[in-house]
């Protein structure tokens, strides 16, 4: 095949990208010339994009999409005349909006065959086939190719608590989910279904990367326990091979309570910590993202991983359209309460809910009535809450997060601010957050009584997770 692909990722979270190594084998297999660049980590490389017939975004998730989108212009003006495509997670989601920009083609569920057929036609000077929009067809994956990508050590780290770090390697099992969570972006793209990646590719994919310095393995699965009989003979091989070799995963708290019998397993073949969307402790909001578990059975989940020896890192949606300011002071009173201080990353008191086209919250009457039109260009339905003080406070406490990065302040020192801006909500939080500083308004309540956590928490050194 005589064509130069160029595969382009533009943020995974500080991983080395699977969403490229993947369809470049399936790509040179197919006889392309593929080339690979990750702009987190490289500068924008104008040779390559200047000699490429065919172009392709990877975009899995919504700050990759809105850096695309800037790279995107970036590639018109040095080769106009390219074929670019927009492949992975947001595409579909985001089509007409991507189309508006010059998008050729755009590729999701299950990428890597469309991506080879996209590529024949090219490469013999025809039109593109029609190539589904969604394509949830089972794939017997090729072991990706990581060949050309940057080297592992230049991603995140693992951070394990006693002053040390490990190189981190990243594998997907599975893709999808078999969960419906309205609030989800797999949702409109998987609709319930997941697809599995064979363990063998799988196993073959972390021994390379354990050749290539990997001393802690991320399963990139939106949940690793969709199919637990998938999932287990996996990380059995895994510590069967590599005894040494740590690992973390991501499950849903509905799973951890129905699998906890699994959870010895998990932590006796190297599983350091769980990452779990728990998203809110109101009641009423995890309604409204149909999330299918409770603050109690959170709790419950916490308790069982704790007496496993396993750490649950919780995600959450800290700022929706219905969070109150003292429904946002009750969340950071549970967080103290159950000792989640130093296993919450400081971006996380902030999140701020997305809406993105397709999601299933707009299927509720409630979402409706609170949002205003489909900002494109932020991937997203805008809304504003109907407390002005609590949009201030998100704002106020984003850039408090981002402030904190690469600075060396604890979580528990950032929690004690978080708390205290909580309780100083005002119209005007600019004005508020001066006066902490000043000393000018009266104090917020004191903390609640916070164990002392005596145990290191295990954190990636690059926590962001949208």
């Amino acid at each position: 095949m005589n064509l130069n692909v160029l595969l382009i990722s533009t943020y995974e979270m500080g991983r080395q990208p699977f969403g490229l190594a993947s369809p470049a084998a399936w790509l040179r297999e197919a006889g392309a010339h593929v080339e690979c660049v990750d702009l987190a980590v490289d500068a924008f490389p104008e040779d390559r994009v200047r000699d490429a017939n065919l172009i392709a975004f990877y975009v899995p998730m919504h700050t990759a999409t809105r850096l695309a989108v800037d790279a995107l212009h970036q590639v018109r003006r040095v080769n106009p005349t390219a074929h670019v495509c927009c492949y992975g997670l947001y595409a579909p989601e985001n089509e007409d909006y991507l189309r508006s920009l010059g998008v050729d083609t755009l590729i999701g569920g299950e990428f890597e065959t469309g991506l080879v057929a996209l590529a024949h036609d090219l490469a013999a000077e025809q039109p593109p086939a029609d190539i589904p929009l969604v394509n949830l067809n089972r794939q017997t994956f090729r072991v990706p190719d990581r060949a050309g990508l940057p080297a592992l050590d230049r991603y995140a780290r693992l951070e394990v608590g006693d002053g040390t770090e490990r190189i981190v390697g990243y594998v997907e099992a599975t893709r999808g989910c078999k969960h419906l969570c309205r609030h989800c972006p797999v949702v409109p793209v998987y609709n319930g279904r997941f697809r599995l990646v064979q363990r063998d590719v799988v196993l073959a994919d972390i021994r390379q990367q354990v050749a290539a310095g990997a001393q802690h393995i991320t399963f990139g699965d939106p949940d690793f326990f969709n199919g637990p009989g998938h999932a287990v003979p996996i990380i059995e091989a895994l510590h069967a091979e590599w005894p040494g070799l740590s690992y973390d995963v991501t499950i849903k708290v509905e799973h951890l309570l129905k699998h906890a019998d699994l959870l010895p397993t998990l932590k006796r073949t190297g599983c350091l910590f769980i990452t779990s969307a728990v998203e809110a402790f109101d009641a009423r909001i995890l309604a409204r993202f149909d999330k299918q578990h409770t603050r109690a059975e959170f709790e419950t989940v916490l308790r069982l991983c704790d007496a496993a020896g396993l750490q649950i890192i919780p995600t959450f949606v800290a700022f929706t359209p219905w969070t109150t300011v003292g429904g946002y002071r009750d969340f950071l009173a549970e967080i103290a309460r159950l000792d989640l201080i130093e296993r919450v990353a400081p971006i996380q008191y902030a999140i701020r809910l997305l809406i993105p086209p397709g999601s299933r919250l707009l299927e509720l009457a409630e979402t409706r009535t609170v949002i205003d039109s489909l900002d494109q260009a932020r991937l997203s339905y805008t809304w504003r809450n109907p407390d002005p003080r609590v949009d201030a406070l998100q704002r106020d406490l984003e850039q408090l997060a981002q402030s904190s990065v690469g600075r060396r302040l604890s979580r528990r020192a950032f929690f004690e601010r978080v708390w205290a801006r909580a309780h100083q909500a005002s119209p005007d939080l600019a004005l508020a957050a001066l006066a902490v500083e000043a000393v000018a308004t009266p104090p917020p309540p004191p903390l609640p009584p916070m164990p002392l956590t005596a145990i290191a928490v295990p954190r990636l050194s690059e926590p962001w997770f949208c």
